[in-house]
């Protein structure tokens, strides 16, 4: 018997490997990284293709095709020996009838069409959040291999140019798409005297630099719907015509630094970001608008946007809360001159066994499906891929042009590094961090471990390391701060800074009782005396880091009662806590509501994993 089963197998991937191709499903690689300027109401995606991108698929197998399928199939039936079920690494073992899935954190709102797609197919999708490029980079990295068995993210344009000729993807099938739009609230509307049909890039950007307009966008070095807004404005302001260069992004770069001088919110989860807009609808002046997908656009007018829970760092832990308040007076804009738009594949790793690619095969096929498509329009406001179904109704028809992805990894990470120190408004952060006689060695020195990475090198990769211009202030504290150390990363020759910053986490040491509330008073106030002393207008947070509960000073009730009696500017500063050791989740938790902030998971993650994603934020 395990010599026939052992046979089935062998024909069973060969069968797979040519309906794959029979079928079109997406290839893998280099070949698929042009995207044509199709509307956005019909992306590239739309269809399966198969060969370079571009190339569209049969609709339908000849009669030869099918019988070439039945001979196979009658093959795969016969009985004898060799080959093997063991494809790939094992890794973290998969249970049978599981995929495990590394996925863009806003596809959490797929949860009940995922529900219908199991009880269909027999297939579980086991997620892990995550962002879109930092999800890239594990795959390049081979961190995915034989921990997952397929990635869904946003967008593979930037795994493309990551991986190059690496066989890292199988396959990848496109499930919905929304393109990166703009949502501007009516009072801002009318006040520009903009017609939302024929709005372009460059009138968004004279609106900002006029100081006519604000708005919020996630952080291109962690999210998708960031960086296909900097795409898409970096091509609109320099006017290029086909795929982003070094000239292009030089070009543009004077009017990119005006446009985010204006940028008032930032965060590194799409979701998260429209989660803060609509907290700031009730402060005046509120932000004018918010640069996201057209589908977080449209589930927030309606009111059916979900919220997000804490952040696990490098865990499965599930995003999707309750949903926020909507905003029903937010017109979405898809600017004429141009919009780049996610394709959301999902794509079978190369390491993944037989018995995950079965489990794709079914999950995408049912994906694709127009009953599942009605249900993912309907419920998220994505556009369907399967053009037999409609996009619900309020999903403009409009054609768009598609803006080009860079051609060359060397360009996108240029771009990126640009923006991350040179074009973005600059950040202060306090880091208030508990030292106290609880943070035994093992604890202090993750907390050590984690800091020194973001001190990095002069030359660390984009995002791994503090930003050059900006200010970082360390704020230990026990029963009182101990003291506070602010320095400042300069443009030229950041090394001196970062050294200076090194030098004192290494100080760092534990002793005495945890006053958590008290010192989250004392970071407010060092942050009011230096922007009264400054004069300037950064990105400014709190990052608290504790292992155990309040024990001393302060307690809650003080601390709101302190918080509320701050001023506008300050209470719009949010604290961004760190569950560690034994420190209490409720507490945590109401700390980050109260402030505007977000908790991070570094019980079922990792510490120095979530000072990363944090980074996002800030």
């Amino acid at each position: 018997m395990r010599r026939t089963t052992r046979r089935l197998t062998v024909h069973r991937s060969a069968v797979h490997r040519l309906a794959t191709r029979l079928l079109a499903v997406r290839p893998f690689g280099p070949a698929a990284r042009g995207r044509a300027a199709l509307p956005a109401t019909e992306p590239a995606a739309a269809t399966p293709r198969t060969g370079p991108r571009g190339r569209r698929a049969p609709r339908s197998l000849s009669a030869t095709t099918a019988v070439v399928l039945a001979l196979a199939l009658a093959a795969g039936c016969s009985s004898s020996d060799g080959g093997s079920d063991d494809d790939g690494d094992d890794g973290k073992r998969r249970a049978p009838g599981t995929l495990r899935v590394l996925a863009s954190s806003e596809l959490s709102d797929l949860s009940s069409v995922l529900k219908d797609a199991e009880r269909a197919t027999g297939v579980r999708i086991e997620p892990t959040w995550t962002g879109t490029l930092d999800g890239a980079q594990t795959v390049a990295s081979g961190r995915a291999d034989g921990t997952y068995d397929a990635v869904w993210l946003a967008s593979n344009d930037y795994l493309r140019l990551l991986t190059g000729e690496q066989k890292k993807i199988r396959t990848e099938t496109p499930i919905v798409s929304s393109p990166v739009a703009l949502g501007v609230r009516e009072a801002a509307v009318k006040r520009l005297g903009w017609d939302p049909r024929r709005v372009t890039w460059s009138d968004v950007h004279k609106a900002v630099t006029d100081g006519k307009l604000t708005y919020g966008m996630t952080d291109p070095v962690r999210s998708n719907s960031g960086y296909s807004a900097l795409i898409a404005l970096t091509s609109a302001l320099s006017e290029a015509q086909s795929a982003l260069t070094d000239a292009d992004v030089r070009a543009a770069s004077p009017k990119l630094r005006e446009f985010f001088a204006g940028q008032k919110l930032t965060s590194g989860s799409s979701g998260w970001l429209a989660e803060a807009f609509a907290r700031r609808a009730s402060q005046r002046p509120p932000v004018d608008a918010l640069i996201n997908y057209e589908s977080v656009l449209l589930s927030l007018q309606r009111g059916k946007l979900l919220g997000h829970e804490d952040q696990r760092a490098g865990s499965a832990g599930e995003p999707a809360g309750e949903p926020i308040a909507g905003i029903s007076d937010l017109t979405v804009i898809r600017p004429t001159d141009g919009v780049v738009t996610a394709d959301y594949p999902l794509s079978l790793l190369a390491s993944a066994d037989q018995g995950a690619r079965d489990s794709y095969a079914s999950l995408t096929r049912y994906l694709r499906s127009p009953e599942a498509q009605q249900a993912l329009t309907r419920e998220t406001f994505r556009r369907p891929v399967n053009p037999s179904v409609p996009p619900t109704a309020g999903i403009s028809r409009e054609p768009r042009r598609e803006l080009p992805f860079p051609g060359s990894r060397d360009v996108a990470d240029r771009l990126l590094d640009s923006y991350e120190n040179e074009l973005r408004r600059p950040s202060r952060t306090v880091y208030v961090l508990d030292t106290s006689g609880s943070m035994d060695e093992e604890r202090l020195g993750r907390l050590k471990a984690a800091l020194r990475k973001l001190t990095g090198s002069d030359d660390s990769a984009t995002g791994k390391r503090f930003r050059d211009r900006e200010e970082v202030t360390l704020m230990p504290f026990s029963d009182q701060v101990k003291e506070v150390n602010t320095h400042t990363v300069p443009e030229r020759e950041p090394a001196r800074a970062l050294d200076l910053i090194r030098a004192d986490v290494d100080g760092l040491a534990a002793g005495g009782d945890t006053a958590i509330y008290s010192s989250l008073q004392e970071a407010y106030r060092h942050l009011g005396e230096r922007a009264s002393k400054a004069g300037d207008d950064r990105f400014t947070s709190i990052v608290l880091m504790t292992d155990g509960e309040n024990t001393t000073g302060a307690k809650a009730g003080d601390f709101d009662a302190f918080y509320r009696g701050l001023s506008g500017d300050q209470r719009s500063i949010p604290v961004f806590p760190i569950l560690f050791g034994d420190s209490d989740r409720t507490e945590l938790e109401h700390i980050a509501d109260l402030t505007g902030g977000q908790l991070f998971d570094a019980v079922e993650g990792s510490l120095d994993g979530a000072f990363e994603e944090i980074r996002g934020y800030q």
